[in-house]
């Protein structure tokens, strides 16, 4: 095996040295856009945010290495997509029907401690992460959760309801997100596809409130929000 060929082929040392001074100014103009979207990091980026970057990415890829594209290309085209986005940015601001075009909507994934189907059913946001989103904040149960907001760039904004008004609800845990064979009277079961709570008398009981989407039933948490 040829490694001298594999390593450095027909590469010499001018061209190293302009591989160089190549990622170094593509490096740099990358940052400065970042800087100039004011955003800290990709969590904080819209759909139409993160399409800028992605396709920043692949302008600054090439010229970093390849000899027959000059930076001048590569800083033109930089150039004119970071007009497009004050352009984007500037009508965003004046019609909201194009900033929801680009950047949609927000979605409301819990109201009054029970999921929003509709938005579960279209595939917004799957219940595992969902789930895992409120149990990094310490949420063990629907109950707890007023509203559960999901923003256009990812991240969840959740109200919750105060000691007094925490109801029985759906738990988010693994060890307590279990299907029950058995009922118990007295005992409240909230539906684990939707979050509704009800009395039910068999395990295999439909939903009220989703009826034959129902996945099972499980036992009701009611315990407060634990600071």
């Amino acid at each position: 095996m040829d490694w001298a060929n594999i390593f450095i082929h027909d590469t010499t040392w001018t061209f190293a040295a302009e591989i160089v001074v190549r990622v170094t100014v593509m490096f740099t103009m990358v940052i400065l856009f970042l800087r100039f979207t004011g955003k800290r990091g990709v969590r904080q980026l819209s759909i139409f945010e993160l399409t800028i970057i992605l396709s920043l990415g692949s302008i600054a890829g090439d010229p970093m290495f390849t000899k027959d594209l000059p930076l001048i290309q590569a800083l033109l085209i930089m150039t004119v997509v970071i007009g497009l986005y004050r352009a984007c940015t500037w009508l965003m601001m004046k019609w909201q029907r194009f900033e929801n075009l680009l950047e949609g909507k927000p979605i409301y994934i819990v109201e009054d401690g029970m999921l929003v189907l509709e938005d579960i059913e279209q595939g917004k946001m799957s219940h595992d992460e969902f789930f895992a989103e409120l149990r990094q904040r310490s949420v063990e149960h629907l109950g707890q959760v007023r509203t559960g907001l999901l923003e256009t760039d990812g991240s969840l904004s959740v109200l919750l309801f105060t000691d007094e008004e925490v109801r029985y609800g759906l738990p988010l845990f693994p060890k307590q997100y279990k299907a029950v064979t058995e009922v118990e009277p007295d005992q409240c079961y909230a539906c684990m596809h939707c979050g509704h709570v009800e009395y039910i008398t068999e395990p295999q009981q439909l939903c009220s409130r989703c009826d034959n989407k129902c996945r099972g039933w499980t036992k009701a948490m009611a315990v407060k929000v634990v600071q």
